[in-house]
């Protein structure tokens, strides 16, 4: 995923400033231009994550002595990262009803809707770790897995639990790999032989496949925007406004402190103001 990710930076790097790029090139200036080169036909969120990489990059120039400080262009008074403001989507448990009763009479459209709910209940979880998923996972009734997000780059490894309900256990029934046996994946997505570049395809695949089927539901029922992403921010939210303790949730998405978890949460809120502040002026009739 990190390999993808900086092969596509340097993609749009080289559109922009060509091959075989000095780095005495990259100067508060060029980082301005760049900018707003990018800003043609993208938001300040995939901005940032441009010049994240390239700031990456830069730090190891500046740590191998191949740049001096003074000609680091990153920081306070020089070029300052902009943040983008993501825009997350949860739903409501009214909204996630009508998904999971919603039917086309399409078996396909069934499929990816049960693996939707499926990732909704087992605390968010990502395509990536949904198709890793073995019976082995489970352990007295929880779904037990780290996520691959979080597996090498944090220092404290916290295994997610969730536990099974009977919609997860009718999911896995229906759509699960048989025979059961510890060894064998849940779900019939990976053989277990693929490379890391395959993986990633069948997973980014798959998140196409289902999202486009969500789309479909939520044209139907009104419901924009429905992603495998929805899913994740649903589970931390309902929980939220149900009154769960937050550490409870951030134990539960696995996440590596309260403040992450904070943060993650308060991306919902503008959403829910908006919300409460129509309701200042609904008159009825």
């Amino acid at each position: 995923g990190t390999m993808l990710f900086y092969d596509n930076i340097l993609k749009g790097v080289e559109k922009f400033a060509g091959k075989n790029i000095p780095f005495e090139n990259v100067t508060i200036d060029w980082l301005k231009r760049y900018e707003k080169f990018l800003l043609k036909d993208k938001n300040y969120t995939t901005v940032g994550m441009h010049m994240r990489a390239i700031r990456a990059i830069m730090n190891n120039a500046r740590k191998a002595g191949t740049i001096k400080e003074s000609k680091y262009p990153f920081g306070k008074d020089r070029y300052e990262i902009k943040k983008g403001e993501s825009k997350k989507k949860a739903l409501s448990l009214n909204q996630i009803s009508r998904i999971i009763n919603y039917s086309d009479g399409n078996e396909t459209t069934e499929r990816y809707r049960d693996l939707w709910f499926f990732m909704y209940l087992c605390n968010g979880i990502n395509t990536a770790d949904l198709i890793k998923l073995k019976y082995a996972n489970i352990v007295d009734d929880e779904v037990c897995y780290i996520r691959q997000k979080t597996e090498r780059t944090s220092k404290t490894i916290k295994e997610i639990r969730a536990v099974m309900t009977p919609e997860m256990k009718a999911i896995i029934e229906r759509w699960g790999n048989k025979p059961v046996k510890a060894d064998t994946y849940i779900f019939p997505y990976i053989t277990g032989q693929e490379d890391a570049i395959k993986l990633k395809l069948l997973t980014k695949d798959l998140t196409k496949r289902i999202n486009k089927r969500m789309k479909q539901i939520g044209e139907d029922i009104d419901i924009p925007g429905i992603t495998t992403y929805v899913a994740r921010h649903s589970y931390a939210t309902v929980l939220k406004r149900s009154g769960a303790n937050i550490a409870y949730i951030s134990e539960s998405l696995g996440h590596s402190d309260l403040k992450t978890t904070e943060n993650y949460l308060a991306s919902f809120e503008k959403e829910e103001r908006e919300k409460n502040a129509k309701l200042l002026t609904n008159f009825g009739e």
